[in-house]
């Protein structure tokens, strides 16, 4: 039912919490403006780091907080809750959505607090603390379990999770009500604005890894692959598509990056505002992550454009590539495994090509941003 906004009746709020603007950009944009449209008051508490007129423009009303996102200082992150608890108080949002592990901690345990009405949790992937082998991630993860427990077990919120992998964790740790997750597949990709043509593979083949530059993102098994091409003089373009993640102890040093561009191993393209352009210009998509994946948008924009894909088989990504139809699922962490799919891919163009119509079919029928709004909102009503 769509719910609009009269002169008689002050309309209802959202506040969106999300960690960092790009992120609620690139994410979580298209939702707050199908909010709009229903005649929401929309608010968004986050970190800016990029642009804030980006938001605004459309009517968002930004409120801008300092978090950190791996930050452990206790004082710190109590100011941190401090200063979120007076935004929540001041604001006296109808629903709050939290997008990412801090903004649900923090968020829920404040919302329910000021008995928000509609409380919505959204985990895109379970990420470094879930599945990372450091130390420091396994030293965190059972207080970690305790805060989500305290945070989701709460009949009047609901959890959104993008692949059943998670899904079927969560619940086995106790971590959330099975009736109370809902599961909506990634952030979604508006179709139309991706190219609708397979690549020709008439020029030397352009292999891009769209992501953040995070170890965990296989980012040292794409230039391994590419330092192997190279040695064994095969023709091929190999080049990142993103910026290291500062804020994530498992970033990739721009030194690094540019030690390999010295060597010619590949190209850096740094974060790219244009990914159709960019997707339209490569020839396959690569992603050898080992992350703990949601549903990666850049697999979902890689499949829109018509583009193969060669990523690991983990949670998340079988969502989207599906062995012998419009892609390859190879083992984590290993080069060769990846260096093996690549050569088989570019042997065999006309096969990239039936993967690259097949992924933009898939795209159509599972994955548009209209699907992924229309799904949230069903849980705003369902909430309120």
């Amino acid at each position: 039912m769509e719910i609009m906004a009269s002169s008689h009746t002050k309309p209802r709020k959202i506040l969106y919490f999300v960690t960092v603007d790009w992120y609620f950009l690139s994410h979580r944009l298209p939702l707050a403006k199908a909010a709009l449209k229903k005649g929401f008051e929309v608010v968004l508490v986050t970190k800016i780091e990029r642009s804030q007129t980006d938001i605004t423009k459309h009517g968002i009303k930004v409120i801008p907080i300092d978090i950190n996102r791996s930050g452990l200082n206790p004082l710190k992150e109590l100011l941190t809750i401090a200063k979120i608890w007076k935004i929540y108080q001041k604001e006296r949002p109808d629903i709050v959505h939290h997008v990412a592990l801090k903004p649900v901690l923090y968020g829920s345990f404040i919302a329910r607090l000021l008995k928000v009405r509609g409380i919505v949790n959204a985990l895109g992937g379970l990420g470094y603390v879930f599945k990372s082998e450091s130390l420091k991630a396994k030293i965190l993860r059972p207080f970690i379990n305790q805060a989500l427990r305290l945070a989701l077990l709460n009949g009047k919120s609901r959890l959104i999770l993008q692949n059943e992998d998670d899904k079927a964790l969560i619940i086995e740790k106790h971590l959330a009500d099975r009736h109370a997750i809902k599961l909506i597949k990634g952030a979604g990709v508006k179709v139309e604005n991706y190219t609708d043509k397979p690549h020709d593979f008439k020029d030397d083949p352009l292999i891009i890894l769209p992501s953040r530059l995070l170890k965990d993102k296989g980012i040292y098994e794409f230039m391994l692959a590419a330092r192997t091409f190279k040695s064994r003089g095969k023709k091929a373009r190999f080049a990142l598509v993103g910026t290291p993640d500062l804020s994530n102890p498992n970033s990739v040093s721009l030194k690094e990056i540019q030690q390999w561009v010295d060597q010619g191993v590949l190209e850096y393209w740094g974060w790219r505002k244009d990914m159709p352009d960019v997707l339209a210009q490569s020839s396959l998509v690569c992603l050898p992550t080992f992350y703990g994946e949601g549903l990666p948008k850049s697999l979902l924009e890689a499949a829109a454009s018509c583009r193969p894909i060669i990523t690991t088989d983990i949670a998340g990504c079988r969502e989207i590539v599906r062995p012998g139809v419009n892609g390859w699922l190879i083992k984590p962490k290993s080069a060769k495994a990846l260096v093996s799919a690549l050569e088989e891919a570019l042997d065999n163009p006309e096969l990239c090509k039936k993967y690259g119509l097949s992924g933009r079919k898939i795209a159509q029928e599972e994955f548009t941003i209209e699907r992924v709004i229309n799904e949230t909102m069903q849980i705003y009503d369902e909430i309120t």
